[in-house]
Protein backbone atom coordinates (compact mmCIF):
# COMPACT_ATOMS: atom_id res chain seq x y z
CA UNK A 1 0.00 0.00 0.00
CA UNK A 2 1.11 3.44 -0.72
CA UNK A 3 1.46 5.68 2.14
CA UNK A 4 3.02 8.58 0.71
CA UNK A 5 1.09 11.92 1.31
CA UNK A 6 -0.51 13.48 -1.70
CA UNK A 7 1.29 16.91 -1.99
CA UNK A 8 -0.29 20.40 -1.81
CA UNK A 9 -0.52 21.30 -5.12
CA UNK A 10 -1.15 25.06 -5.27
CA UNK A 11 -2.59 26.18 -8.53
CA UNK A 12 -2.04 30.08 -9.57
CA UNK A 13 -4.15 30.73 -12.31
CA UNK A 14 -3.32 34.15 -14.32
CA UNK A 15 -2.66 35.57 -17.44
CA UNK A 16 0.50 36.44 -19.34
CA UNK A 17 2.25 39.30 -18.36
CA UNK A 18 2.00 39.28 -14.41
CA UNK A 19 3.91 38.11 -11.64
CA UNK A 20 3.18 34.55 -12.18
CA UNK A 21 6.58 33.50 -12.89
CA UNK A 22 8.57 35.32 -10.27
CA UNK A 23 5.82 34.17 -8.02
CA UNK A 24 7.30 31.03 -9.40
CA UNK A 25 10.41 31.91 -8.51
CA UNK A 26 9.22 32.61 -4.96
CA UNK A 27 7.84 29.24 -3.87
CA UNK A 28 10.90 27.22 -5.70
CA UNK A 29 13.33 29.21 -2.98
CA UNK A 30 10.93 27.88 -0.28
CA UNK A 31 13.14 24.07 -0.49
CA UNK A 32 9.84 22.25 -0.11
CA UNK A 33 8.40 22.58 -2.96
CA UNK A 34 8.48 21.52 -6.71
CA UNK A 35 7.32 23.78 -9.68
CA UNK A 36 5.39 23.71 -13.32
CA UNK A 37 5.62 25.95 -15.86
CA UNK A 38 2.79 26.42 -17.95
CA UNK A 39 2.32 22.66 -18.26
CA UNK A 40 -0.87 22.96 -20.57
CA UNK A 41 1.15 25.38 -23.09
CA UNK A 42 1.98 23.14 -25.51
CA UNK A 43 -1.78 21.71 -26.10
CA UNK A 44 -3.11 25.27 -26.26
CA UNK A 45 -0.94 26.01 -29.40
CA UNK A 46 -1.30 22.68 -30.89
CA UNK A 47 -4.87 22.88 -30.33
CA UNK A 48 -5.56 26.81 -31.76
CA UNK A 49 -2.60 26.75 -34.23
CA UNK A 50 -2.10 30.38 -32.62
CA UNK A 51 1.90 31.76 -33.78
CA UNK A 52 3.64 32.44 -30.50
CA UNK A 53 7.46 32.98 -29.95
CA UNK A 54 9.03 29.73 -30.31
CA UNK A 55 5.87 27.83 -31.07
CA UNK A 56 7.37 24.47 -32.70
CA UNK A 57 9.52 24.59 -29.79
CA UNK A 58 7.29 24.41 -27.10
CA UNK A 59 5.33 22.06 -28.70
CA UNK A 60 7.84 19.62 -29.54
CA UNK A 61 9.16 19.72 -25.67
CA UNK A 62 5.53 19.56 -24.06
CA UNK A 63 2.82 17.32 -23.89
CA UNK A 64 0.08 17.72 -26.39
CA UNK A 65 -2.76 15.71 -25.16
CA UNK A 66 -4.39 17.91 -22.47
CA UNK A 67 -5.73 14.19 -20.86
CA UNK A 68 -2.30 13.37 -20.16
CA UNK A 69 -1.05 16.66 -18.82
CA UNK A 70 -3.94 16.57 -16.17
CA UNK A 71 -3.10 13.36 -14.67
CA UNK A 72 0.29 14.00 -14.17
CA UNK A 73 -0.93 17.14 -12.49
CA UNK A 74 -3.32 15.31 -10.19
CA UNK A 75 -0.47 12.73 -9.82
CA UNK A 76 2.57 12.69 -7.71
CA UNK A 77 4.76 16.11 -7.67
CA UNK A 78 8.13 15.83 -8.91
CA UNK A 79 10.74 14.74 -6.93
CA UNK A 80 8.46 13.80 -4.46
CA UNK A 81 7.43 17.10 -2.88
CA UNK A 82 5.51 17.79 -0.73
CA UNK A 83 4.25 21.51 -2.16
CA UNK A 84 3.90 21.87 -5.87
CA UNK A 85 3.09 25.38 -7.14
CA UNK A 86 1.51 24.59 -11.04
CA UNK A 87 1.64 27.87 -13.08
CA UNK A 88 -1.35 28.18 -15.00
CA UNK A 89 -2.70 30.59 -17.61
CA UNK A 90 -6.15 30.41 -17.40
CA UNK A 91 -6.64 30.76 -21.63
CA UNK A 92 -4.87 27.64 -21.51
CA UNK A 93 -7.97 25.55 -20.60
CA UNK A 94 -9.88 26.10 -23.78
CA UNK A 95 -13.95 24.69 -23.23
CA UNK A 96 -13.13 21.35 -24.82
CA UNK A 97 -11.24 20.71 -21.93
CA UNK A 98 -13.22 19.38 -19.21
CA UNK A 99 -12.71 21.20 -15.90
CA UNK A 100 -13.92 19.12 -13.41
CA UNK A 101 -10.12 18.23 -11.91
CA UNK A 102 -9.45 22.15 -11.45
CA UNK A 103 -11.28 21.34 -8.26
CA UNK A 104 -9.34 19.03 -6.86
CA UNK A 105 -6.38 21.63 -6.77
CA UNK A 106 -5.67 24.92 -4.21
CA UNK A 107 -6.39 27.54 -6.76
CA UNK A 108 -5.62 30.84 -6.64
CA UNK A 109 -6.10 33.75 -9.35
CA UNK A 110 -3.69 36.05 -9.82
CA UNK A 111 -4.85 39.33 -11.47
CA UNK A 112 -3.01 42.59 -13.05
CA UNK A 113 -4.54 45.96 -14.37
CA UNK A 114 -5.10 45.30 -18.06
CA UNK A 115 -3.67 48.22 -19.39
CA UNK A 116 -0.02 46.82 -17.80
CA UNK A 117 -1.20 43.72 -19.39
CA UNK A 118 -1.34 44.84 -22.88
CA UNK A 119 1.27 47.20 -22.55
CA UNK A 120 3.88 44.35 -22.15
CA UNK A 121 2.42 41.42 -24.06
CA UNK A 122 2.35 43.34 -27.69
CA UNK A 123 5.99 43.86 -27.05
CA UNK A 124 6.42 40.43 -27.44
CA UNK A 125 3.61 39.36 -29.88
CA UNK A 126 1.81 42.47 -32.13
CA UNK A 127 -1.83 40.69 -32.27
CA UNK A 128 -3.71 40.70 -28.73
CA UNK A 129 -7.83 39.46 -27.78
CA UNK A 130 -9.29 39.78 -24.56
CA UNK A 131 -9.00 36.50 -24.48
CA UNK A 132 -5.06 36.39 -25.09
CA UNK A 133 -4.84 37.70 -21.56
CA UNK A 134 -6.88 35.27 -19.88
CA UNK A 135 -9.05 38.18 -17.93
CA UNK A 136 -12.58 36.72 -19.34
CA UNK A 137 -11.50 33.16 -18.65
CA UNK A 138 -10.44 34.24 -14.47
CA UNK A 139 -14.12 35.67 -13.94
CA UNK A 140 -15.70 32.58 -15.59
CA UNK A 141 -12.74 30.15 -13.42
CA UNK A 142 -13.90 32.90 -10.10
CA UNK A 143 -17.64 32.05 -10.70
CA UNK A 144 -17.39 28.09 -11.22
CA UNK A 145 -15.11 27.71 -8.32
CA UNK A 146 -17.55 29.80 -6.03
CA UNK A 147 -20.70 27.97 -7.07
CA UNK A 148 -18.71 24.63 -6.17
CA UNK A 149 -18.22 26.60 -2.71
CA UNK A 150 -14.58 27.02 -3.71
CA UNK A 151 -14.19 30.32 -4.42
CA UNK A 152 -10.41 31.14 -4.58
CA UNK A 153 -8.26 33.99 -3.01
CA UNK A 154 -7.81 36.53 -5.59
CA UNK A 155 -4.32 38.03 -5.29
CA UNK A 156 -3.81 41.66 -7.09
CA UNK A 157 -0.59 41.85 -8.65
CA UNK A 158 0.14 45.86 -8.25
CA UNK A 159 -1.34 44.87 -4.44
CA UNK A 160 1.41 42.27 -3.75
CA UNK A 161 4.26 43.76 -5.05
CA UNK A 162 3.04 46.53 -2.65
CA UNK A 163 3.59 43.93 0.54
CA UNK A 164 4.52 40.86 -0.69
CA UNK A 165 5.35 39.24 2.38
CA UNK A 166 1.91 39.89 3.92
CA UNK A 167 0.01 38.50 0.84
CA UNK A 168 2.65 35.95 0.82
CA UNK A 169 1.95 35.17 4.46
CA UNK A 170 -1.61 35.37 4.08
CA UNK A 171 -1.42 32.89 1.02
CA UNK A 172 0.38 30.20 3.14
CA UNK A 173 -1.98 30.81 6.09
CA UNK A 174 -4.89 29.96 3.92
CA UNK A 175 -3.15 26.78 2.24
CA UNK A 176 -2.42 25.48 5.78
CA UNK A 177 1.44 25.83 5.75
CA UNK A 178 4.38 28.00 7.02
CA UNK A 179 5.82 30.80 5.54
CA UNK A 180 9.52 31.37 5.03
CA UNK A 181 11.53 34.25 4.29
CA UNK A 182 13.17 32.37 1.56
CA UNK A 183 10.12 33.38 -0.65
CA UNK A 184 11.19 36.92 -0.61
CA UNK A 185 14.39 36.56 -2.36
CA UNK A 186 16.08 34.32 -5.32
CA UNK A 187 19.10 33.97 -7.08
CA UNK A 188 19.45 35.67 -10.46
CA UNK A 189 19.61 33.67 -13.72
CA UNK A 190 17.15 31.10 -15.84
CA UNK A 191 15.97 27.60 -14.04
CA UNK A 192 15.76 24.20 -15.39
CA UNK A 193 11.88 24.62 -14.73
CA UNK A 194 11.46 27.31 -16.68
CA UNK A 195 9.76 26.49 -19.89
CA UNK A 196 11.35 26.48 -22.96
CA UNK A 197 10.28 29.69 -23.83
CA UNK A 198 11.42 31.42 -21.59
CA UNK A 199 14.02 33.15 -23.49
CA UNK A 200 11.13 35.20 -25.14
CA UNK A 201 8.87 36.19 -21.95
CA UNK A 202 11.76 36.05 -19.11
CA UNK A 203 14.34 38.41 -19.32
CA UNK A 204 13.01 40.37 -16.16
CA UNK A 205 12.92 37.49 -14.22
CA UNK A 206 16.05 36.34 -15.01
CA UNK A 207 18.20 39.44 -14.11
CA UNK A 208 15.56 39.72 -10.73
CA UNK A 209 16.51 38.14 -7.24
CA UNK A 210 13.46 39.94 -5.52
CA UNK A 211 9.82 40.88 -6.44
CA UNK A 212 9.97 44.54 -7.49
CA UNK A 213 8.08 47.24 -6.22
CA UNK A 214 4.75 48.36 -8.83
CA UNK A 215 4.72 50.46 -11.62
CA UNK A 216 1.66 52.62 -11.44
CA UNK A 217 -0.69 52.01 -14.73
CA UNK A 218 -2.30 55.39 -14.37
CA UNK A 219 -0.67 57.30 -17.01
CA UNK A 220 -0.47 54.39 -19.65
CA UNK A 221 -2.46 55.45 -22.69
CA UNK A 222 -3.35 52.61 -25.22
CA UNK A 223 -4.59 53.13 -28.51
CA UNK A 224 -6.29 50.88 -31.31
CA UNK A 225 -6.92 47.48 -30.70
CA UNK A 226 -4.49 47.17 -27.42
CA UNK A 227 -6.71 50.16 -25.82
CA UNK A 228 -10.04 47.89 -26.78
CA UNK A 229 -8.83 45.08 -25.30
CA UNK A 230 -7.72 46.48 -22.09
CA UNK A 231 -11.02 48.26 -22.48
CA UNK A 232 -13.09 45.02 -22.65
CA UNK A 233 -11.29 43.70 -19.65
CA UNK A 234 -11.96 46.49 -17.95
CA UNK A 235 -14.95 44.99 -16.32
CA UNK A 236 -13.87 41.78 -15.25
CA UNK A 237 -10.78 43.20 -13.55
CA UNK A 238 -12.84 45.56 -11.32
CA UNK A 239 -14.89 42.55 -10.31
CA UNK A 240 -12.00 40.40 -9.42
CA UNK A 241 -10.28 42.99 -7.87
CA UNK A 242 -13.25 44.08 -5.64
CA UNK A 243 -12.72 40.32 -3.98
CA UNK A 244 -9.33 40.62 -3.41
CA UNK A 245 -7.31 39.62 -0.87
CA UNK A 246 -6.44 42.25 1.56
CA UNK A 247 -3.61 42.59 4.26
Amino acid sequence: MNTTAAPLRVAMWSGPRNISTAMMRAWENRGDCAVSDEPLYAHYLAHTGLDHPARDEVIADGETDWRKVVDALLGPAPGGAPVWYQKHMTHHVPPHIGRDWIAGLRNVLLIRDPRQVVASYVKSRAEVTAQDIGLPQQMALYEELSARGQPPPVIDAGDFLRAPESHLRALCDWLGIGFTPRMLAWPAGPRDSDGIWAPHWYAQVWQSTRFQPPNDATWLTLDGTAGQVAHQCREDYEALRAVRLRV
